[in-house]
């Protein structure tokens, strides 16, 4: 059965800036691209800050404003002129490594480091990290705005712009299938698991998107060659509301609605005049029965005097 999502909210700005047609304006797709254009030349340098993956980013000023624009990593504040910095998860960093190409990557004793070497350092620190990544750059590659989604007991929320202008659409769980992920395919097989996380999500007004990892063929996870083979299949789970299936499945248009009430209008004389004769068939009926047994009683009682 078709189902209904509530589609984006967006924020409202001062004076009631229009945040939907400024989005439409400025599509995410385009300013990716410029991000791309501008740090494809200087190819900004990202150090590896801790064991949890997570790097710091150093670009110029002006550079700062399109990798914010783009929703990549969060701005820390310095009193450095020069260079403005960003804090960017371990899938970020590879987005911009692997797929954008424009960025390089040094360890923290300043060595540079190459494709595999990143991949073996972020898989050191999280054994997910391939799956994380492929679901993360799937959904970026749709030119959704991807982040943490710890706050909701989700591994990410997906939003349809800079999250500074619409709220988060979509709670992301991700789950890996098939026996080179090994004991990580365990989540969400128990009813308990899966209604809370239907709960978490409807409490904050956003719809649970399930991800489904899986590759086409056996492959090796200790490679960044293996995101080719890795399948992407999207699920988006909601609870079924008896009351709102049967009465309100769908927003009807305006013309439709218009309809609606020009019909209930005409319809509404005659369905009173329809109920309130069924009622009097009803009372006719129970009439006669009610005849038939009076009558019935007295004859039993004539003949039974009469003996």
């Amino acid at each position: 059965m078709p189902m209904d999502f509530p589609g984006p909210r967006w924020k409202k700005g001062k004076e009631s800036k229009d945040f939907a047609s400024l989005a439409a304006a400025n599509p995410m797709s385009t300013i990716v691209s410029e991000l791309k254009a501008s740090f494809i030349s200087s190819k900004p340098v990202a150090i590896l800050s801790g064991p949890d993956g997570s790097s710091i980013l150093g670009v110029e000023p002006e550079q700062a404003m399109i990798i914010n624009r783009a929703a990549f990593g969060h701005a820390i504040e310095n009193t450095e002129a020069q260079k403005s910095w960003f804090q960017l998860s371990p899938e970020e960093v590879f987005y911009l490594y692997h797929s954008l190409n424009c960025i390089r990557v040094e360890s923290q004793d300043k060595m540079q480091m190459s494709e595999v070497e990143l991949w073996d350092h972020f898989r050191s620190g999280s054994e997910s990290f391939p799956e994380m990544y492929k679901a993360y750059s799937h959904l970026r590659s749709k030119n959704w705005v991807v982040r943490s989604g710890l706050q909701y007991g989700a591994d990410f929320v997906a939003y349809r712009h800079h999250p500074a202008l619409v709220h988060s659409e979509f709670t992301v769980v991700v789950l890996p299938e098939g026996a080179e992920f090994g004991s990580r395919c365990g989540r969400l097989q128990v009813w308990s698991d899966l209604l809370c996380a239907l709960r978490a999500s409807g409490s904050v007004a956003k719809t649970l998107l399930v991800l489904t990892i899986s590759s086409s063929s056996s492959c090796e996870l200790s490679s960044p060659e293996c995101l080719e083979q890795l399948l992407v299949h999207e699920r988006t789970i909601t609870r079924w509301i008896p009351q709102q299936c049967r009465e309100q499945r769908c927003e009807p248009s305006r013309d439709e609605a218009n309809r609606k009430v020009l019909i209930s209008k005409k319809d509404e004389a005659s369905m009173e005049e329809l109920i309130s004769k069924k009622g009097s068939v009803v009372f006719n009926h129970w009439a006669v029965i009610l005849g038939f047994t009076v009558l019935s009683s007295l004859v039993a009682y004539k003949l039974k005097f009469r003996q």
